[in-house]
Parts: structure tokens; sequence; C-alpha cells
């Protein structure tokens, strides 16, 4: 199911639930050193109490987004899941940064905006904070760029801020939230 094909009950198949399992927990048990004390068993009984989640879940992974467990709660029992594609998620490209950026555009508008596909996939866009903690797992957007959350103070400038990882640091711009390009997306959170 991707984002042209949104079920409104937002349920998987027993198909779909079944290739998503089987994929999360194939990268789950790839990528141990992002969640090295955690076991796939525990994250995946978790999600089988969340069918909602699931199908946010499955919206990440076709997107593009590769989630993986990067986190994990103690105080709360949820987990973190956040888009580990190497590079910003394909299928959520060449997007502005929100809804009133893309209503502000009289042509060539993008076909979307970050901020409100997250809302219709059930995730949270990342913070700055978050994203320099995703760089701590591993190499990032090291050719593209990602939006991350803007500051009320910034974005009611009508700017909006991004972040990529170049010569193994991480930088944060400004642009007006209307701009996109081709190799600027976003990353999400799910907390499970």
């Amino acid at each position: 199911m991707t984002m042209n094909s949104i079920n409104n009950d937002k349920e998987l198949s027993p198909t779909q639930r079944d290739e998503l399992f089987t994929t999360l927990k194939l990268r789950f048990e790839k990528n141990m050193s992002r969640h090295p004390d955690l076991a796939w068993v525990s994250v995946e009984s978790k999600l089988e109490a969340y069918p909602d989640k699931l199908w946010s879940l499955r919206e990440m992974e076709e997107t593009g987004g590769e989630p993986d467990v990067v986190d994990f709660d103690r105080e709360t029992g949820e987990y973190t899941f956040v888009d580990c594609s190497a590079e910003s998620p394909k299928g959520r490209r060449s997007v502005c940064y929100d809804q009133a950026a893309l209503d502000s555009r009289k042509e060539n508008k993008p076909k979307h905006s970050a901020v409100q596909m997250c809302i219709e996939m059930g995730i949270e866009l990342l913070s700055e904070t978050q994203y320099r903690e995703l760089q701590q797992l591993g190499n990032f957007d090291m050719k593209t760029s990602s939006w991350v959350r803007t500051p009320d103070n910034i974005r009611q400038r009508g700017g909006a801020v991004f972040c990529d990882c170049r010569y193994d640091t991480v930088f944060m711009y400004h642009n007006g939230a209307e701009s996109y390009y081709a190799a600027r997306g976003f990353r999400g959170r799910l907390r499970v």
C-alpha cells in the first residue's frame, strides 16, 4: 500500500503483515548495533498489539524508509522506529515542508509536503536532535538531505530547516519552506 492507495481502516492483510514482519525482522537482525540489548521477539510481540502502527510501518517501508528500531524507552515500554535508509527515502523526495508552503506556491507545485505526509502516514518528522542521534548509528544522507521539524520562530518567517551529512559532519541548513528538490525528502519516526 502506498500513499496513493491509503486504506481507510489502516489494516494490513495477513500476507502484507507477514511480509512486513519478515522484512523488519531481517533488518533488525542485520543491524544489531542499532539496538544491541533488544530482542526481536519482544519487538514483534509489541507490534502485534498495535495493527495501526503496523500500517504506519508499512507506509514507511513502501516509501523507501527502511524503518528499524533505534531505541527502547524502559519507562513507557515503547520502541522507536526511525527511517534508516542510507539516503532520504525515495518515495518522500521532491516535497516542500508543510501544507502552508505548498498552498503558497503559485506554479510548479510539488505533489506533497513533508509534514502532511507524516500526518497521513501516522509518523512524526524527526527533529534536528533526533536526526543527529540517528547519525550516531551510521552514515545517512551522504548524497541527499532531509527536512527536519522546524522551530516556530523560523517557520513563521517563511523558512524551514533540513539536515544532511558531509565530511563526517552533520549540517543543518535553511531554505524557504515552499522549496523542494529531487535530492531532499524527510525521515520520520514511530513509537510503538
